[in-house]
């Protein structure tokens, strides 16, 4: 069946064995920012203006798939999502919201020479990562970029996720499109926005894109299969292209710094290679559909909630 060409088998491999502690609160219930992020302001009345793409970025996104190295967060922002990202790490000491998480792969690879950790729901658990979903430097570029019309357009948060790579045995994160995952939404109205917490670079584990390869689908405009759900098998993509898409297939680094991000199209092939440096590869991403899909089982709790 063709449904079985976009199947997660990872997916339940990463489901908390046990609830959160009793009275944890789930943050997913909170619908606008707590101010963890926005510290001495006004969370909920800045002028998002402030945030707007400029016409060529947005011409840019379409032609390539992808817009990288937009500063989103600050230094102080950064460092604060990394105190929370910690408070996710010890395992005989599980952070008491653990049990919202949607998925979580301390290791999705399974190999210890290759280690990645990889986690949905943490909107839900720590304050910060939630307030991240609602940041207008975040929210207000990828609504301006959802639809292909061009025009801004409301957005729903569909989940977020963590990927972090340990210093010179970091993982792959295998070339795929995102839409693979996604099939259950209909119409493809999608944008995955990836920050980095960390410089990234060639040799920590990087993010890269393949520039138009946003435009590459199968039977009219379902995209290409789910070749390695684990993640691991950095270029078990090429046994689902077509010669066309080979010759094409010409990777780039994102060359994201701390605090950056990349917005990029559900159909966009991307991936990174291992981490060898000395230092951490952490990132964080959000998300988003756009407001009126519909949305087939299964659903993640919560996730159209915001």
């Amino acid at each position: 069946m063709a449904d079985d060409l976009y199947v997660n088998n990872e997916a339940a491999k990463g489901a908390p064995a046990a609830a959160p502690r009793e009275g944890f609160k789930d943050l997913s219930t909170e619908h606008k920012l707590l101010g963890c992020l926005l510290k001495n302001e006004d969370p909920n009345g800045r002028d998002w203006r402030e945030h707007q793409l400029s016409a060529s970025q947005v011409k840019r996104y379409w032609d390539e798939g992808y817009l990288s190295n937009v500063p989103v967060l600050t230094e102080e922002q950064c460092d604060r999502l990394l105190e929370a990202y910690e408070t996710f790490l010890d395992p005989d000491n599980l952070h008491p919201g653990h049990g919202l998480f949607y998925e979580f792969h301390s290791n999705q690879s399974g190999d210890p020479n290759n280690v990645l950790l990889h986690a949905l729901g943490h909107w839900r658990i720590e304050p910060a990562f939630h307030d991240l979903c609602f940041l207008p430097s975040i929210a207000v570029p990828a609504s301006q970029l959802i639809c292909p019309s061009r025009e801004p357009h409301p957005i729903r948060l569909w989940h977020d996720q963590l990927f972090s790579k340990p210093a010179r045995h970091g993982g792959v994160v295998a070339w795929h499109q995102d839409y693979s995952y996604w099939t259950r939404t209909t119409p493809m109205l999608h944008i995955t926005v990836h920050i980095a917490l960390d410089d990234q670079t060639t040799e920590n584990g990087g993010l890269h894109f393949v520039p138009g390869s946003h435009r590459w689908h199968r039977n009219g405009g379902m995209p290409l299969p789910i070749t390695d759900a684990s993640f691991r098998n950095m270029e078990s993509i090429q046994n689902v292209l077509t010669d066309e898409e080979k010759a094409a297939f010409r990777p780039v680094p994102s060359g994201l710094k701390k605090g950056q991000a990349s917005f990029h199209h559900p159909l966009m092939v991307h991936g990174s290679y291992g981490n060898h440096s000395d230092g951490p590869r952490r990132a964080c991403v959000v998300n988003y559909i756009a407001d009126g899909q519909e949305v087939g089982w299964p659903v993640l709790p919560s996730c159209l909630q915001s």
